[in-house]
């Protein structure tokens, strides 16, 4: 007979050790090339960098811009919300009142012995019951039949007001969630864009123009260096009054933070300020860069006078107010306060004249 020998016994999970092993020198060995040396993802220079942040700010004005939106809508849905709830109270005391005031006939009818069948159907606890036998209610011919009516209206346009209360409900929720989506799209973009900039030295900030925008924003408020115009001698040139005073506003607001979402009256972000500085002549513009450029009538870049608004961007996600000599005022990013700026900086998408 053959003898029989017991199986050598490996040891248990033999090969997932090997594998992970395995898996783990080649990670390694590609790691270090074995010759002690890491191949690390090569340093962008200081002109990618910027080239990259200013990319993420783009997209972070983008998603401001949509927060703007969301919030104005979320707003809006809010206060008709409200409005509806109140008037819905109203109502219900209304309809309070009038079923206090049936109750009253029918106690008086009971009294004298018997109880109308409108009245009992007004009377009764369950709106739907009502509603159902309302037929009957006006056939019954009672002296209060005018009452009756009037109560059964009143219920109804209760539940209309509930029906619209639910869904100005749903729509502020809904808001309330793309509100939420948005911001964290805007932190994450500028925080993105704060760990590209911590990789560069100060002194490389400074060269390519990002650690300088609040001194050169300061600047510009009191001085007319870097060929920037007196306020007062653009302000002539607006093609109205109102026009003058949002170019005056501007020019007050220049060296104040960009905050996104802001309005003022000392923190900005575009579209914030240009709606501040109309806000402060009198003409309410919508809150989004999208809706501003529809607020009034289009001008040709050859056409543009001191007041208009401008536009940059092919998703129309960046506004300024002109200023004249080729020039805007506007709120640019996190890191550069309101400042004056050549429209050349960015790509020009259109303008408007509001006033």
């Amino acid at each position: 007979m053959a003898a029989h020998r017991k199986p050598r016994q490996r040891p248990a999970g033999g090969t997932k050790a090997r594998t992970a092993a395995t898996i783990a020198l080649a990670g390694a060995a590609t790691a270090t090339g074995f010759d002690g040396t890491g191949h690390a993802e090569p340093r962008l220079t200081p002109a990618q960098v910027k080239a990259k942040v200013d990319e993420l700010y783009q997209e972070a004005e983008v998603a401001t811009e949509k927060y703007n939106g969301a919030k104005e809508k979320a707003e809006a849905a809010r206060t008709r919300l409200n409005s509806l709830q109140d008037e819905a109270a109203r109502r219900t005391q209304e309809l309070n009142s009038a079923r206090d005031a049936l109750g009253s006939m029918a106690a008086a009818e009971y009294r004298d012995g018997g109880l109308d069948p409108a009245l009992q159907l007004a009377l009764s606890a369950d709106p739907d019951r009502y509603l159902d036998g309302a037929e009957f209610a006006e056939r019954a011919g009672s002296r209060q039949a005018s009452s009756v009516a009037r109560v059964r209206e009143q219920l109804r346009e209760i539940e209309q007001l509930r029906g619209a209360s639910h869904i100005e409900l749903t729509s502020l929720t809904s808001r309330q969630a793309e509100l939420q989506r948005h911001k964290k799209t805007i932190n994450g973009k500028l925080g993105a864009a704060r760990r590209l900039m911590s990789q560069l030295s100060a002194e490389e900030r400074a060269r390519l123009g990002a650690g300088g925008d609040a001194a050169r924003a300061s600047r510009s408020s009191t001085a007319t260096r870097d060929g920037l115009a007196a306020p007062g001698s653009v302000t002539s040139q607006a093609p109205s009054s109102r026009a003058a005073a949002a170019v005056s506003y501007a020019y007050a607001k220049l060296g104040s933070p960009y905050v996104w979402g802001a309005t003022g009256p000392d923190a900005f972000d575009c579209s914030g300020l240009t709606q501040a500085a109309y806000r402060s002549a009198g003409i309410s513009l919508p809150r989004t860069t999208y809706a501003q450029i529809d607020a009034g009538r289009r001008v040709s870049r050859s056409e543009l006078l001191p007041g208009d608004l401008v536009f940059f961007y092919s998703g129309i996600s960046h506004v300024g107010i002109y200023i004249g000599n080729g020039q805007m005022i506007h709120a640019p990013r996190p890191s550069a306060p309101v400042r004056a700026a050549p429209l050349d900086e960015m790509p020009f998408s259109g303008a408007t004249r509001v006033a």
